[in-house]
């Protein structure tokens, strides 16, 4: 018997209807059911044969209960050792090569000093860094948001140079990202599942959050769908993101990649709509139920991206 497993915090409905879907298939040999772990051991095998990761992000225990299971066999969604390890500018730069459109970025140092650190740890930066270079490349209005983060949190919309510095040193220790902004005609929020099962949402990000996924505009051209739905499988493929959201601002007919490293999305009924919910939990059912069938116990069963991937065969030719 193999079991598919889903490790979870506070969200309700999708996990639950993830598990049930799955058992409703009456697959032979393959169970599902939420995670449950009472001790975690060095190198020792897990119950599970595939694990659909939604929390790790915010528990460190189970981030490293997680890549322990990857070593000794489990298939985990999403590879925990890539998720470990991206960032949000990182994605930019891999997007950039892939020639996906995105909006001018540049990566600031933290206003404060990390802890353990002083002045003297930064005796690499030119100092005062070439601020008006990076206004002139980003323009106004601009966003500025964590390079390593989400859910929308300490995200500002900024309309000058003052208001930048006014609310980067409320920032702290984190690290931003300042962007320029894109006056957008049309906004799609895309699921992407096993790097193939693309559902392209309408989205308005302004709205109230319950109120994102009910968009009152025409129906996009084909021509521009498709070509959301190009960008989707290039970015998610290349980063190797098997559960994965990502954004797109559409402006002058050109989709640009917004934000595109959600490898735990929002997948709550009464946020997505019944329509979009069915379509993730049964896409979800199916690739775990595909990963539990291919899973090879004691081997490693994880997804790389393309990026991984070509570097490691680059790597073997020398």
């Amino acid at each position: 018997m193999k079991k598919i497993g889903i490790l979870f915090g506070m969200e309700d409905t999708f996990p639950q209807a993830f598990v049930d879907r799955i058992n409703e298939k009456k697959i032979n040999g393959i169970v599902a059911e939420p995670v449950l772990i009472d001790k975690v051991v060095q190198n020792q095998l897990t119950e599970y044969a595939v694990i659909i990761d939604r929390i790790s992000q915010d528990v460190p225990f189970y981030r490293a209960y997680l890549k322990n299971a990857a070593l000794t066999g489990t298939a985990v969604i999403n590879n925990p050792f890539w998720w470990s390890a991206d960032d949000k500018f990182f994605n930019n730069c891999l997007a950039d090569q892939l020639g996906v459109p995105l909006p001018n970025t540049v990566i600031l140092p933290s206003a404060e000093h990390p802890t353990d650190t002083t002045s003297k740890s930064f005796r690499n930066l030119k100092m005062p860094l070439d601020w008006e270079a990076m206004f002139e490349y980003i323009k106004f209005p601009a966003y500025m948001k964590p390079y390593a983060g989400g859910g929308w949190k300490h995200v500002y919309r900024l309309e000058n140079k003052e208001e930048f510095f006014q609310k980067h040193r409320e920032t702290g220790q984190l690290v931003m990202l300042l962007q320029e902004e894109i006056q957008f005609e049309e906004y799609f929020r895309v699921y992407c599942l096993g790097g193939k099962a693309v559902r392209i949402m309408e989205y308005e990000p302004r709205n109230p959050h319950h109120l994102r996924y009910v968009v009152d505009r025409a129906p996009a051209s084909k021509k521009l769908l498709a070509t959301v739905k190009d960008y989707t499988l290039k970015l998610c493929q290349g980063l190797g993101y098997d559960f994965n959201t990502v954004e797109f601002a559409v402006r002058d007919g050109i989709p640009y990649a917004i934000d595109f490293g959600n490898p735990a999305p929002d997948a709550d009924v009464n946020s997505v709509g019944q329509e979009n919910f069915d379509w993730v939990v049964e896409e979800a059912a199916k690739m775990a139920i595909a990963y539990a069938k291919s899973q090879k116990p004691g081997k490693i069963n994880l997804t790389w991206g393309t990026f991984m991937k070509d570097a490691v065969s680059m790597a073997k030719r020398f």
